[in-house]
């Protein structure tokens, strides 16, 4: 005795039907990866002290601070030459030589890679978060955007692995290991859930004749 469902137009109906929620779900996983990189990129400029720790250091340019004083003076030593009474003291056997500059040695110690500052690494990655909220949102760059955001958050893992080791370091703190122990891990099914979003649903599913098999 056959089932009410059964016959050729069940069938076809069977092989309709599983395409249409896919892609369904499909536009919504999109949607909620695009409002998560939303999210996140405002996080960005509203708070950048929550992604400092993650941006690693070898990446980071070393700037000068702004009260930082020239090589061999200090902001109440009196210029060469001279002392405060007017007596010149250049050439004078007691007077020391400047200390080497600091700033000439923190930048001569740059990593090739520290082409950006901290924060600016952290205004940059907003960027690209926000210009990735709006492809992955758009069917015809879906799939490359999800390819490129899934090589973001595989980069992402750099920092957060120098975050994690950081935090264990001599100026690690209780707290700073949780966070980072929680964070680490959260990048897998991220980098899953990018890659997912390159496949689409296939047309050919929907013009399967009646009762055809595969």
């Amino acid at each position: 005795m056959s089932s009410p469902r059964s016959g050729p137009a069940a069938k076809g109906l069977s092989a309709l039907s599983p395409s249409i929620p896919g892609a369904a779900v499909q536009h919504l996983s999109a949607a909620a990866m695009g409002a998560l990189l939303l999210a996140s990129a405002g996080k960005h400029f509203r708070d950048p002290g929550f992604y400092r720790d993650v941006v690693p250091g070898y990446l980071c340019r070393q700037d000068p601070s702004p009260d930082a004083t020239p090589s061999g003076t200090t902001p109440d030593s009196p210029t060469q030459g001279s002392s405060p009474q007017g007596i010149s003291t250049e050439g004078s056997p007691t007077q020391s030589s400047p200390p080497p500059s600091s700033t000439g040695t923190a930048a001569a110690a740059q990593h090739p890679w520290a082409v950006l500052s901290r924060d600016e690494w952290i205004a940059v990655s907003g960027l690209l978060e926000l210009a990735a909220a709006v492809g992955i949102l758009l069917p015809p760059t879906r799939k490359l955007t999800a390819t490129a955001i899934t090589a973001m958050f595989t980069a992402f893992l750099a920092g957060h692995v120098d975050a994690l080791l950081r935090a264990y370091g001599p100026q690690g703190t209780p707290r700073r290991r949780k966070i980072h122990a929680v964070r680490l891990p959260l990048q897998a099914p991220l980098i899953l859930w990018a890659w997912s979003l390159r496949t689409r649903a296939l047309p050919g599913r929907k013009h399967r004749k009646p009762g055809g098999r595969g």
